[in-house]
């Protein structure tokens, strides 16, 4: 059972992208491009591909040069969610946005993923894999190894029927979240208000056994570092030869 694409997204973009210095110090983070583009108009240009009419994008450090820069974007269209007074982490921001994402299943992304889809787009996988009655979110996943810009050990392993459980402290899971998703509304009831980080309510779906994951097809690309620029650059460049 799938859903409908979602109609609407949440994009994180309201970091400090500290570990990007020296190119954040006058810019902030989801402004920094990538092969000639904005991370952030990698993200809004797939999610509009994949059908979303409306992005809800948070701001805080130097918010108002990512309001300038989407105000005239039609395809989405971006609605910005103000967190310029006090920063929400990745939980707080998205309870704050609730009442402009609405009642419907949505995705959730982050502005520093960007990735080479294989034959169909992994946004597109999402929704025709999204469950409402069984999960409280699906995670797009990428290989531990191999993962353009990631050298962590992981974040989950995953079942045969896409249920995921944590990294115990000491492995190395086969996982990592490639920093997009589809959430359910549901997946809020009952979050604390203030910041938190949206890990908190993966493991409470964990518990619950509604928290599930799909395999990236493609290669994902973290861009968090200055290096990691000219990496995804080069695999860029090589997807298009």
């Amino acid at each position: 059972m799938s859903i409908d694409t979602p109609r609407r997204a949440m994009v994180l973009a309201a970091g400090f992208g500290q570990r990007m210095q020296p190119l954040t110090a006058t810019r902030p983070k989801p402004l920094v491009e990538v092969a000639g583009k904005a991370l952030l108009d990698h993200v809004l240009d797939r999610l509009g591909e994949a059908g979303v009419a409306e992005a809800i994008v948070n701001v805080h450090y130097l918010g108002d040069q990512i309001v300038s820069h989407t105000a005239a974007r039609q395809r989405p269209k971006v609605v910005i969610s103000d967190e310029r007074d006090a920063l929400l982490d990745t939980g707080g921001g998205v309870v704050k946005a609730m009442p402009l994402i609405g009642d419907a299943p949505f995705y959730h992304i982050n502005s520093d993923t960007i990735w080479i889809d294989g034959v169909t787009p992994n946004l597109t996988r999402l929704a025709e894999s999204f469950d409402a009655a069984a999960m409280d979110a699906l995670l797009l996943l990428a290989p531990t190894a191999g993962s353009i810009g990631y050298a962590g050990r992981g974040d989950f392993v995953m079942a045969s029927d896409g249920r995921l459980s944590p990294r115990a402290e000491r492995d190395i899971a086969p996982f990592v979240y490639a920093g997009a998703a589809i959430l359910s509304p549901r997946l809020f009831d009952g979050a604390p208000r203030g910041a938190f980080s949206l890990t908190k309510l993966f493991n409470r779906a964990i518990e619950r056994e509604r928290l599930y994951g799909l395999r990236l097809e493609g290669l994902w690309m973290h861009v968090g570092t200055p290096d990691a620029i000219g990496q995804a650059e080069a695999a860029i460049a090589a997807s298009a030869g």
